[in-house]
């Protein structure tokens, strides 16, 4: 690894009582391109603009894709990431979707470490506080040619995070837009994906909604993500959720709350979420949660389904009585070192990395 340390550091003006979240940068970042068929080497800089032209591909055909993954810091001033071989994985499903080239365990785990351990003061310690950490592939050759390109970038970059949403929102349940289709690239983290529905977002958000449930492209009969999150629907005492597939993200914290549920004993359904079936266990009584899991949000509970224009509100429950808050609790205390890790999640990050790198 090549390091080039920050002569200018940023940290000492950085308030964790007052920042943006997705604004505010730590003071490195990690590069590394790949050209002539393989990677070169992976090198830590300061944080800040790179030299690209608009001919760039990535920008006008689309070969890119990134994940979102945390790190926290513990009471004891530790840090830890959060099951980043799933990233790992992940990142390198996406890139093989999109016709790029996977990135080296090495690059990926050995980078993320580097960089979080050289910027551990950026960590905010404290209830709902974390790293967001946004590792990325991009197309960087200069051609206007609609094919695969040659040249790339592999990134991380990474900014304080703190709750995401504080209050439970409303959705609405699309009725016409869809996230994905069948053959299409739902299950990679593509950015076009994300492009695609800040329209339909938009429009929802005009009706007095925070965000989409979305439907199935062919019917929109079947539950499928909410907003960039998975969903899960508790009827009665039992959660269910949809299976994932070439639609739908294998989202790590759904991951996540299927494992934790299924310790605490609560009857977890992995099927197809019919929107008649939520419709009608709202009207009879039995629908007692809807809620989005993802890592930016952890979890965002629902108050109301907006559906063929009636809004159907849903009860809002205590720690005592959610199985959403109980899960989203039991989870946010592994990955912030207040509860044991059966699971092995939680990769500690070792301080002073880069002196043996």
């Amino acid at each position: 690894m090549i390091i080039h340390k920050s002569t200018n550091p940023r940290i000492s003006s950085f308030d964790p009582e007052n920042f943006s979240f997705g604004n505010t940068f730590i003071d490195h970042m990690i590069i590394c391109e790949f050209e002539d068929g393989k990677w070169g080497d992976v090198q830590l800089v300061p944080y800040g603009q790179l030299p690209f032209s608009p001919a760039m591909m990535g920008v006008n055909y689309g070969q890119a894709c990134f994940e979102g993954m945390k790190a926290y810091k513990d009471k004891d001033g530790k840090v830890f990431l959060f099951r980043p071989e799933k990233n790992f994985a992940r990142i390198n499903k996406s890139a093989s979707r999109l016709a790029m080239p996977e990135v080296t365990e090495e690059m990926f785990l050995e980078g993320l470490k580097a960089l979080v351990d050289i910027d551990r003061n950026w960590i905010p310690q404290g209830e709902g506080m974390s790293l967001y950490i946004r590792p990325l592939i991009f197309a960087t050759e200069e051609a206007l040619k609609a094919r695969i390109a040659n040249k790339y970038m592999f990134a991380i970059v990474a900014t304080p995070a703190k709750s995401y949403y504080t209050e439970p929102v409303s959705v609405k349940i699309s009725d016409f837009y869809s996230r994905a289709a069948n053959g299409g690239v739902g299950s990679a983290k593509a950015a076009g994906n994300y492009a695609a529905s800040f329209y339909p977002t938009k429009l929802a958000m005009e009706e007095g909604y925070d965000q989409i449930i979305w439907t199935d492209d062919s019917t929109h009969e079947f539950f499928e993500e909410s907003g960039t999150m998975n969903v899960f629907v508790r009827i009665n005492d039992k959660i269910y959720t949809p299976p994932t597939s070439e639609k739908i993200l294998d989202g790590i914290t759904r991951d996540s709350f299927i494992a934790l549920a299924n310790k605490r004993g609560i009857e977890m359904k992995i099927e197809p979420i019919s929107v008649k079936a939520v419709v009608e266990a709202q009207k009879n009584g039995t629908l007692k949660e809807v809620w989005g899991v993802g890592t930016a949000v952890v979890t965002s509970v629902f108050q109301a389904l907006g559906y063929k224009g009636e809004k159907l509100m849903l009860p809002i429950l205590t720690l005592e009585d959610s199985f959403a808050l109980t899960l989203q609790k039991d989870l946010v205390d592994i990955q912030t070192n207040n509860a044991e890790d059966p699971f092995g999640w939680r990769v500690l990050v070792e301080k002073n990395i880069l002196e043996t790198v």
